[in-house]
């Protein structure tokens, strides 16, 4: 408790301040921090990722390079767009949900409603070799199959058309245009609540993966389907297929593999399972993921499966699914007795990518705290694709590459990628939810691309030095500085920095800044490793917060020992580097009347190491003396006696001279409150002592030459101490009179006797001017001793005693 009560009042000014100081420190991007110039630097995927892109790549093993090529050309009325194909032409196809359509989008941004649908969304699509567009619906859905038809006359379809009255962006041709290119007829009914995805086999069947019973249907080209595989997992939430090699084409047929069919892979929502299904229908579970979902699928020439999985698995609370749009007039949904997965930016938990070699073994090649993959596709490099929610991402992942480099290509306008899509000419498309956009990635690089850096805090008004940047190929610099946090507040304008000539950041000294890169495409190789700013923060003097000062106290904490060299931590991964934390713990304290302990709180806001120094003044005293330097810790104690007894205050000065040259060290200091030292003890002066009948009259003076008298105690022939009160009632002064009447006991056998009756015998009595006594027996003629002691306010004692008859 005395320990407690030593560091209590310090404990809510400098600890706190300590844990927030520390906190803003953890939060700061890669710095150095040392004495005089320091360096803020950034390398890393993590420190490049807390900038903006523009057109540039960031890769995982921190550089910086032109991504590819990035446009938005179309914009849907439909909130969610669920899934995007592309035919030999180039042109997309849209499956979309409110309202639910399939839009065709020719790759100038041209879009037509080839197909609307009584349900609420179009969730898959598929598109076969001769144009026809196979449309899956949920809920309650069916499959559609949706044929091109001859071109119609240009005079007719002119008559048709009818513009609606959206952005040009969004323009979009609904004519009966679209009943004209395709005729639309139910191609399968699976009747289960959801459709989640098809799948086309070249060699002819189509598989359907449905929810609710998680089953996946087998349809030939007539539209005539059948069971293929059912789950113990309520939804089939994907698709891939394994095309037949040619040695099992040519010499593994048997009689329940029908010729060059696939094999089908699925993935399950609930367990994260992955299936392999052979062509006869026969399941093996080839990966239990640590995610409960596995949402997106695909497979490279080689045979390798990629999967997706995200949501966490065990110990996670159900999503809560939004209500789908109301339904149009003619429709009317069932409810689900199972809950379907949950839609884009509903889960949480991260995701991650896993490869499934060919021999069945699983490993983890990606993963993320917060991007949620919902789409996998391959680009033309060979790299997979992976669209993601939250942030509207995708990322490049070299499945093969053993030192598990991945590139953070490029960012959506829209947050949620549900969908994505090789093109003839090697581009990709990407397609996203709320809102509903499509997009094309490649073929080509950005001609041009910039990066901002993430906004860096000094902490304190500084001057920028030279900037350090490590890359190839063509890029300019430019830095901008600033007072506060936000750029867009009157921050100095950009300004282009000649790193050939080394020279300074010519930008204003200011608190903040931020550097700029400007790749260029002359040179396919351009690319920024790294880059550092040197800076010098203007010196800024340490504070002293409070100060506790405790008479009777001594401070037990073992002396600080210098370590002979400084520990360093080598972290795993790439945590974000900050300045060491400091936090104050506090000392531990015992109670000794004969020590005085100090205790204070500093802080620097330059992160400065610390020196202090202890002074002490008297009342009526005009210099303060020096009682102790050099100090790094922020307590101490000492002998009282080297103080006499008197008021005193303590003088903290804090310097920051280890952290600077003598010409720039700053110092701060902080008085204490007035405390009092008294360790001298009182004495007991005319002690008096008189046997009157059976009580014994006492009196005595109580003195002490500084303090207060605080207590007085008797004890008579040895007997308990009791506690008696001056002649005032008061002990409140230097000198207290004392003047009372005691019982005295009787003899031993009298005593024993009264013990026997129940009967407590006592020898206090109180002052003279108190009144009544206790009633008294016979007492045995004879020598008495009295003893009195008296403390003052620092718990000082002195005693006495006299022998009376």
């Amino acid at each position: 408790m005395f320990a407690l009560r030593l560091g209590f009042s310090l404990t809510l000014s400098s600890m706190v301040r300590s844990f927030l100081k520390a906190l803003s420190l953890l939060l700061l991007s890669s710095a150095v921090w040392s004495e005089g110039t320091q360096l803020w630097q950034q390398s890393k995927f993590e420190e490049f990722e807390k900038g903006t892109s523009n057109g540039v790549a960031i890769s995982s093993d921190g550089r910086l390079q032109l991504a590819p090529s990035l446009k938005s050309i179309y914009t849907s009325p439909s909130t969610y767009i669920w899934q995007v194909v592309s035919d030999t032409q180039g042109n997309a196809y849209l499956g979309a949900g409110s309202p639910a359509r399939v839009y065709r989008v020719t790759p100038d941004g041209k879009a037509t409603v080839i197909f609307e649908a009584k349900e609420l969304q179009v969730q898959a699509l598929a598109i076969d070799t001769d144009s026809t567009i196979y449309a899956a619906t949920s809920p309650d859905g069916r499959v559609y199959k949706l044929q091109p038809n001859a071109p119609a006359p240009e005079k007719k379809k002119a008559k048709k058309e009818e513009l609606q009255p959206t952005s040009s962006e969004s323009a979009v041709t609904k004519t009966t245009e679209g009943e004209d290119l395709y005729k639309s007829s139910v191609f399968f009914d699976p009747k289960t609540k959801y459709i989640w995805d098809i799948e086309l086999d070249p060699a002819g069947p189509m598989y359907v993966a449905t929810g609710d019973n998680g089953q996946i249907f087998k349809v030939d080209k007539n539209g005539d389907g059948s069971v293929f595989f059912k789950s113990d997992e309520a939804h089939i939430r994907c698709l891939a297929l394994v095309r037949p090699t040619v040695e099992q084409e040519e010499g593994k047929r048997n009689k329940k593999n029908a010729p060059g069919l696939s094999t089908v892979i699925a993935g399950s929502d609930g367990s994260g399972l992955v299936y392999r299904i052979s062509p006869a229908g026969e399941a093996f579970v080839l990966y239990s993921a640590p995610k409960k979902e596995i949402t997106a699928l695909a497979t490279d020439t080689s045979g390798n499966i990629f999967a997706a999985g995200v949501g966490e698995k065990r110990g996670a609370v159900t999503p809560v699914v939004q209500p789908p749009p109301p339904p149009g007039p003619g429709s009317s949904p069932t409810a689900s007795a199972t809950p379907p997965p949950a839609l884009p930016g509903q889960l949480s938990g991260g995701s991650e990518i896993y490869m499934i070699s060919t021999d069945g073994s699983p490993s983890r090649i990606w993963s993320s705290r917060d991007d949620l993959v919902y789409a996998l596709t391959f680009g033309p490099d060979g790299q997979l694709l992976a669209g993601t929610g939250n942030r509207g991402h995708i990322y490049a992942v070299a499945p093969n590459s053993k030192t598990e480099i991945y590139r953070d290509l490029v960012k959506l306008s829209a947050n949620q990628i549900t969908s994505m899509a090789r093109t003839s000419n090697g581009a990709v498309y990407a397609v996203t939810a709320n809102l509903g956009k499509l997009f094309v990635l490649g073929p080509g690089r950005e001609q041009a691309g910039t990066y901002e850096s993430d906004v860096f805090d000094a902490r304190s008004f500084s001057q920028w030095g030279r900037p350090q940047v490590r890359g190839t190929g063509d890029f300019d610099f430019l830095a901008r500085s600033g007072n506060v946090d936000n750029p867009d507040r009157n921050w100095s304008p950009w300004t282009k920095i000649d790193l050939k000539n080394a020279e300074r950041l010519s930008i204003p000294a200011a608190r903040f800044v931020q550097w700029k890169v400007s790749l260029h495409p002359g040179n396919a190789n351009t690319q920024v490793e790294s880059v550092a700013l040197n800076y010098l923060p203007k010196n800024i003097a340490p504070v002293i917060e409070d100060i506790n000062v405790q008479v009777g106290a001594r401070i037990t904490s073992l002396p600080t020992q210098k370590p002979t060299s400084e520990n360093v931590t080598i972290p795993l991964g790439n945590p974000p580097v900050a300045a060491p934390v400091r936090f104050d713990v506090p000392p531990s304290a015992v109670k000794d009347r004969d020590y005085i302990a100090v205790r204070w709180g500093a802080h620097d806001d330059n992160d400065d190491d610390l020196v202090y120094s202890i002074y002490y003044r008297g009342d009526n005293e005009n210099e303060w003396k020096l009682l102790k330097d050099n100090i790094t810790d922020k307590y101490y104690s000492w002998d009282s006696s080297l103080l006499p007894d008197g008021g005193y205050q303590i003088r903290i000065v804090a310097s920051d001279a280890p952290s600077h040259s003598p010409d720039e060290a700053l110092t701060d200091e902080k008085i204490s409150s007035r405390f009092e030292v008294d360790s001298t003890p009182p004495v007991v002066q005319a002690l008096q002592a008189k046997v009157e009948g059976n009580t014994m009259h006492v009196s005595f003076r109580a003195a002490d030459s500084f303090s207060p008298i605080k207590r007085a105690e008797y004890s008579i022939d040895a007997g308990d101490w009791h506690y008696v009160e001056p002649v005032g009632k008061l002990s409140d002064a230097p000198t207290e009179e004392y003047d009372f009447s005691a019982a005295l006991l009787p003899n031993r056998e009298s005593q024993a006797a009264v013990a026997d009756n129940g009967k407590k015998p006592t020898r206090r009595s109180r002052t003279r001017d108190g009144g009544s006594e206790e009633s008294a027996q016979a007492v045995t003629p004879g020598e008495h001793v009295v003893v009195v002691r008296v403390w003052d306010r620092f718990d000082n004692m002195a005693a006495a005693k006299t022998v009376t008859k």
